[in-house]
């Protein structure tokens, strides 16, 4: 299945602070193989490995887990300590309290609230950003993102299997149409904005599961950090990430028509195509960023044009190249 690629305005944002922490990103773009060009172009993606490197190499300038945006400094190791708190608690409710008995040390880092219902438990925070940064509000933003995303895919690896979220709330404006599609996809669930904190919802039944992990897996999970919260999304379960995976599965020659995928799901077409139109999206826009998806990881690895236009079913090379402007707004020779 291909790594669903990610739009390059989460690496754009950081990169306004930069001078804030008086320090040069360009080398991290270059390890990540990312061009100014790129990030300026807003239909532009980037692969899960891009933005790894570019968060890995951050990290490594910054000394900083938080990019040097959190109210003080996280210095690097700082999630490992956590981590190594919270494997062998006995379930997913007992490690999140943890993590938040052991943050209340952690200057730089939001203190977590968790409020227990009946049927869901919220988890909520509020990131405050060192005074002296220009854009307190953006880099509220991008750390909130990021924290978000961290409690949610950490969540899901403790316990081995997906976190179906009941809601998620952000403390801020919602993002143009493009962006805010791409944080529908990453939580697969409500999405709200304009809250007045950072939070999740889980339902008690997640709460109850046990961890499964090891301090052994968790040095693999660490080493790996952060590609795991950008690729990650089994727990998808939207009609239109099904729609997605049958797509994928069956991309050669697009041979996957709407009969054969409202089939697959045990559903009829009209209704099919009724639950894609409720999430915004269509079966022609769900089979172009797959193939765009898989275009733009085949050319990171390599691939020719010839070889990327065959596996993916177009007539010849300067029909692929076509698409893919259309796509990127970019050449494929760019993305190498």
């Amino acid at each position: 299945m291909s790594a669903r690629t990610i739009p390059t305005a989460f690496v754009q944002r950081y990169l306004m602070f930069s001078p804030d922490n008086n320090i040069d990103l360009s080398n991290a773009l270059r390890a990540a193989g990312i061009d100014l060009a790129t990030l300026s172009d807003p239909r532009a993606r980037l692969t899960p490995a891009q933005v790894t490197t570019f968060v890995q190499t951050t990290w490594q300038l910054t000394d900083d887990e938080l990019f040097g945006l959190g109210g003080a400094p996280v210095p690097r190791g700082t999630f490992r300590l956590i981590c190594l708190t919270l494997i062998h608690c006995r379930d997913l409710g007992t490690a999140f309290a943890r993590m938040a008995d052991v943050i209340r040390a952690l200057p730089g880092l939001a203190p977590l609230s968790i409020e227990t219902g009946e049927d869901s438990t919220r988890i909520s925070f509020s990131v405050q950003p060192r005074a002296e940064i220009s854009e307190p509000d953006v880099a509220a933003r991008v750390t909130t993102d990021f924290v978000l995303i961290l409690l949610h895919r950490f969540a899901a690896w403790l316990i081995g299997k997906r976190v179906r979220l009941r809601a998620v709330e952000f403390p801020y404006a919602a993002p143009d149409a493009r962006l805010a599609q791409d944080y529908d996809y990453i939580f697969g669930a409500p999405v709200t904005f304009g809250a007045s904190r950072a939070a999740l919802e889980f339902d008690n039944s997640a709460m109850r599961a046990p961890i499964i992990q090891t301090e052994e897996s968790l040095e693999e999970y660490l080493r790996e950090s952060p590609i795991q919260l950008m690729s990650e999304r089994d727990y998808d379960s939207r009609a239109s990430a099904q729609v997605r995976r049958v797509i994928e599965l069956g991309v050669k020659g697009r041979t996957s028509t709407a009969d054969e995928i409202a089939e697959m799901l045990s559903i009829s077409v009209p209704h099919l195509r009724r639950l894609l139109r409720r999430e915004g999206t269509s079966l022609n826009q769900l089979r172009e960023e797959v193939l765009r998806d898989i275009a733009i990881a085949g050319l990171g690895r390599g691939e020719s044009v010839e070889l990327l236009s065959s596996r993916l079913g177009f007539s010849e090379p300067s029909a692929f190249r076509r698409a893919f402007k259309r796509w990127t707004g970019d050449t494929p020779s760019s993305y190498r």
